[in-house]
């Protein structure tokens, strides 16, 4: 059981830190569903906070569990729509990497924040990620394609952090609570990283 959990794990930390490869760069969709799907998994400060979203929600747990990605995803697209408009929010990549520390911090840490609150919190730092999708359309692109492939890689990446906390749920049983902590104590590093560079 412990080595088929550990398997589990692995393969969730290789799938996350692996690269797609592209063997025709230039051909394809360019501007609409799939460039904006590839969008938030080319950055690893996305990456890490949206499956830290999915992790966060996952110790929660119950209604927090749909709630908490669902706030994320629906500020994320609020977010998208300012930069699609060019409306300047300050701060962005600044709040995109508060995001991975605070959101990383919150998982070590195993705060149990109100489900209000929590959704709140993720939604607020959704609207950084979501604006810098948005500023960042490709010229000539539809904007509501390539909307909808962001918001469906965040959330799959949502849900692959629900697994995740699921996963270290059943680990904290057996090994206790340290696999949590780790997990969102490397986080919460690379969220200080990416603050301090």
């Amino acid at each position: 059981m412990k080595r088929s959990i550990r398997r589990a794990v692995a393969t969730l930390i290789a799938a996350l830190f692996s690269t797609p490869a592209f063997a025709h760069v230039g051909l394809g969709d360019q501007g609409g569903f799939a460039h904006g799907f590839m969008h938030p998994i080319g950055g690893m400060d996305h990456v890490l906070a949206m499956v830290a979203v999915g992790v966060f929600a996952a110790s929660l747990g119950g209604r927090a569990l749909w709630l908490v990605p669902s706030a994320f995803v629906g500020m994320m697209a609020v977010g998208g729509g300012l930069g699609f408009s060019g409306i300047e929010v300050p701060y962005v990549e600044a709040g995109i990497a508060l995001s991975v520390l605070v959101l990383g911090a919150l998982v070590a840490s195993g705060i149990r924040l109100p489900i209000a609150a929590a959704m709140t919190l993720v939604g607020l730092f959704a609207i950084f990620h979501g604006h810098a999708h948005g500023s960042e359309l490709p010229n000539g692109a539809t904007p509501a394609a390539f909307a909808a492939g962001f918001i469906a890689a965040t959330a799959m990446l949502h849900v692959v952090g629900i697994g995740l906390g699921v996963t270290l749920a059943r680990l904290a049983r057996v090994q206790g609570i340290w696999t949590r902590r780790v997990v969102g104590g490397a986080v919460a590093i690379a969220g200080a990283t990416l603050l301090a560079g």
